[in-house]
């Protein structure tokens, strides 16, 4: 299973989910946003979080415009699988791979610390390692983290199953307390809390090594 971790200007967690997938037993590939196509064989593209080009725009707007964006948007058309985390989330919002966008969050400060979660949904390769319902922590580290979608559209993502995963309590003012959604064929994942930074011992949690193996032994028995 072959792995492309996209690198922007400003991305601080490449290196993080480079090694949460290697460890999880992925072929991974770096790319840089200047690339304007992707490994022949790539089965997962994941976009890392940080501060893609500052932030000075929308947080993602300009990632969404670099060269690899094309080649992100036709893996995706295909089926490919996409992570995005954090600020990944943001880019593949802005890339209109999923519904929604990432707001200030409430009270208008930068969150960091462990969160709780509840699992959503298992009806994906990234859930699929976790029970419906489970409680898990991962932590957050954002300020922009706060996602709004309008009624029709938050209507649609919960008939159909695609919130990923919750906060509870809630942290940020997202609507519905959603911490991850999935797109309509469950192949896209956007998520803000950072399951690279609890995917080993040494992290003092290990609930995200629990996605990470599941999508790639997913994708190797698939």
């Amino acid at each position: 299973m072959k792995a492309a971790v996209i690198t922007f200007p400003g991305s601080n967690c490449d290196r993080d989910l480079a090694v949460a997938l290697d460890q999880a037993g992925a072929d991974v590939v770096k790319i840089w946003h200047k690339d304007d196509s992707l490994p022949a064989g790539t089965d997962l593209v994941a976009v890392p979080g940080g501060f893609s080009f500052g932030d000075y725009l929308r947080c993602g707007a300009i990632a969404a415009h670099s060269p690899i964006a094309k080649a992100v948007r036709e893996h995706a058309a295909r089926g490919g699988y996409v992570l995005g985390i954090c600020n990944g989330f943001q880019v593949l919002t802005e890339l209109n791979l999923l519904p929604g966008a990432l707001m200030r969050n409430a009270g208008l400060k930068f969150l960091c610390r462990d969160v709780a979660l509840n699992v959503a949904s298992t009806e994906s390769a990234f859930t699929a390692g976790y029970s419906a319902g489970q409680s898990i922590r991962l932590p957050v580290a954002h300020h922009d983290g706060n996602y709004q979608i309008d009624a029709e559209g938050l209507a649609a993502i919960k008939d159909q199953g695609r919130i990923a995963f919750t906060y509870t309590p809630a942290i940020n003012g997202s609507v519905a307390d959603i911490a991850g959604v999935l797109s309509e064929n469950r192949r896209v994942l956007g998520m803000m809390p950072h399951p690279e930074r609890a995917a080993e011992p040494v992290h003092g949690n290990t609930d995200g090594a629990t996605l990470f193996a599941a999508l790639v032994g997913g994708l190797v028995a698939a």
